[in-house]
Order: C-alpha cells, then structure tokens, then sequence
C-alpha cells in the first residue's frame, strides 16, 4: 500500500496590511485648517466694509481726531433749519438732543427730507477747527420697515 502524503497545507494568507490612516488624519486637520483662515479672512475683509454712522454727539466729541476724513453723521434735521440757496446747495442742522451740527449739502436731496426727518449725511468735517460745519455730499433718510397703506374711504360715492 501506497500512503499518499497529504498534499502540503497552504500557508495562511498574509495578513493585508493596514491602511494608513495617519494620511487621512493629515488631510482632514489641513481641510480644518484652511476652513478656518478662510473664515477668518471674510470677516476681516466684510468688516472694512461695513459703514456704520456717527450720532452727532459721538462726531462733535471725536472730531480732533476724526480731521476730515469721511463719515457718515445722523441725526434729526432741526426744524425750520432749512435754507436752500442757489447752485443745489441746502444748509440745514442736525441734532440728536445733546449737540447741533450745521450741515452744508452739496446734491440733490431725497423725497422724504424735510424738518424733523432722521437722516444720515456723508461726508466730511470743514476743517480741523473752526464753526462745527460738515460737508454733505449725500443724505439718507431713516425710516421704519414697516409699510402702512394709506386710509381708503371705501364707501361709494353716491351720484345724483
């Protein structure tokens, strides 16, 4: 009798390696990273361009340092303040209860200007020192969101 040796036993299969994950890691921090600059650089560069206004009273206090770069002023135009003169130039004043400013605006004014109306002037100081004069080249106006359709007298007219 023939003895058949059994055939010889395959080896076990090799492990399969482990993938690196330490790549992974590597990538997905960069991604974090580059997440965060970037939302740090749109706040930086929106924030230079938000455009926020001066009260009178915060203007006429910073206005040394202020020189005659431009800003914008708000305030309630004072009634009975407004005294147009020749060539589109308006002089009227501004306050916001404690300080008055006059302003000279140089332009066209909106539809809705008119005494005691909240406005916004852009501009700039007349000088350093001196009358507290600020040069407007632009006006807002201030209003509410809210619209309010005008009273209808809904009954009809009755004709003869």
């Amino acid at each position: 009798m023939t003895t058949v040796d059994a055939p010889p036993a395959s080896p076990p299969p090799a492990p399969k390696p482990r993938p690196n994950r330490r790549g992974r890691y590597i990538v997905a921090v960069g991604g974090c990273v580059v997440a965060v600059v970037a939302i740090i650089v749109l706040a930086v560069v929106l924030s230079q361009n938000v455009v926020y206004f001066r009260t009178v009273s915060e203007a006429v206090h910073n206005r040394s340092s202020e020189g005659t770069s431009r800003f914008r002023l708000a305030g309630g135009v004072v009634d009975g303040s407004i005294v147009e003169s020749g060539q589109g130039i308006i002089t009227f004043k501004v306050t916001d209860g404690k300080h008055t400013v006059v302003v000279r605006h140089d332009g066209d004014t909106p539809a809705l200007f008119k005494n005691g109306a909240p406005v916004v002037c852009e501009g700039r100081w007349a000088s350093k020192t001196g009358a507290e004069v600020f040069l407007s080249d632009r006006i807002l106006i201030k209003h509410g969101a809210d619209y309010t359709p005008p009273k209808v007298n809904t009954k009809k007219a009755t004709s003869s």
